[in-house]
């Protein structure tokens, strides 16, 4: 159902109520008559012509963009303006239908009276007017939000896909002539690593085993480049495959760890990366590797250059909001220590 058929549904069976349980009262006390039928039904009308009339004032003059004090002291002295529209209305109809009594009914007493009773009625009907289009509009505002958040996110993954690729053709290039059957072998893991980065375009999140076989084979790959210059431990939880993370996400760093920390050292150095569960029911990744921090380094974007780290936090925040973190340092002067810390669950986008 649209938005427009809603909202006349709801008048309609809002005020048809309205007229139905005055008359309910009506009939605790005394037998109801096809006058006060009439009466009611008649005076439900008014109500519900009314009620559009201010909507229709809300949305023309576009009251909904004022600031709050503005937009409160115009609707008060709208829905006072109505409660004695209201009133005269009631006059008028109770003459119709011969029910009116001047002596009783223009007393001064029963005529503030009707007015703050309509009042009452409009202030309720706006409320739940106000309500409904305060939450329609965070509704749109979220589902706006995310549509952005799903544009970065893909831009993000266009702009990793190429530095990956890249990277890894040049490991194959360097061993095509120096040992054709290594090559084979690099180029067989080559194909799961683009096969596997092909899910990035329809996955949001996958399997933390998935993302760990493509990191092994682009670390095997690497050591078949590298040779001893190269070392990996493992040291991960069983635990830590019960969780989904981010495709590449582990495999960027990965790379950042040997681009900036174990290619441009003459001995080369090591890559450790522990996985465990957390205190919180959170996945803890670190990626420890040989080198040092500086300024500009492991993928920090320097002359309009270099994705890779700034990515990695832009992902985390769109995918998971303020339940991830990311953190790189230094631990002591050989190592660079890079820590994810990923929930089980609850992504902020749908």
């Amino acid at each position: 159902m649209n938005r427009k058929r809603l909202y006349w549904v709801l008048q309609i069976l809002g005020w048809s109520g309205y007229a139905l349980i005055n008359l309910f009262l009506v009939s605790l006390d005394r037998r109801i008559t096809l006058i006060q039928i009439g009466a009611y039904v008649s005076l439900a009308l008014f109500f519900l012509v009314s009620t559009h009339g201010l909507r229709l004032v809300f949305k023309k003059y576009d009251w909904f963009n004022l600031g709050f004090p503005n937009l409160l002291a115009r609707t008060l002295l709208a829905l006072m303006i109505l409660g004695v529209l209201n009133t005269g209305a009631q006059f008028i109809i109770n003459w119709i239908f011969g029910t009116l009594n001047p002596e009783t009914d223009f007393r001064w007493i029963v005529v503030s009276g009707n007015i703050f009773v309509s009042f009452i009625y409009y202030l309720l009907w706006v409320m739940v007017y106000f309500l409904y289009h305060f939450l329609d509009n965070y509704n749109q505002s979220l589902k706006y939000q995310a549509k952005i958040n799903e544009i970065q996110l893909n831009h993000l993954k266009s702009q990793l896909n190429p530095h990956f690729i890249f990277n890894a053709l040049n490991s194959v290039r360097a061993l095509v002539d120096e040992d054709p059957g290594k090559a084979k072998l690099a180029i067989t893991q080559l194909s799961n690593i683009l096969r596997f980065s092909l899910m990035m375009d329809r996955k949001r999140t996958i399997d933390f085993e998935s993302e760990i076989n493509t990191v092994k084979d682009y670390l095997n790959l690497e050591t078949i480049r590298f040779e001893e210059r190269l070392k990996v431990k493992y040291d991960i939880e069983p635990s830590a495959f019960d969780f989904k993370i981010p495709p590449m996400m582990l495999q960027t760093i990965v790379e950042n760890a040997i681009k900036h920390g174990i290619s441009n050292r003459v001995r080369g150095g090591l890559i450790e990366i522990k996985c465990r569960e957390g205190l919180a029911d959170d996945l803890i990744v670190q990626v420890k590797n040989s080198g040092q921090l500086r300024n500009n380094a492991f993928g920090r974007k320097r002359d309009g250059e270099g994705h890779g780290i700034s990515n990695t936090i832009q992902r985390l925040k769109l995918i998971y909001g303020e339940k991830a973190s990311f953190k790189i340092y230094n631990s002591g002067n050989d190592f660079v220590i890079t820590e994810l810390k990923i929930p089980k669950q609850n992504l902020t986008l749908g």
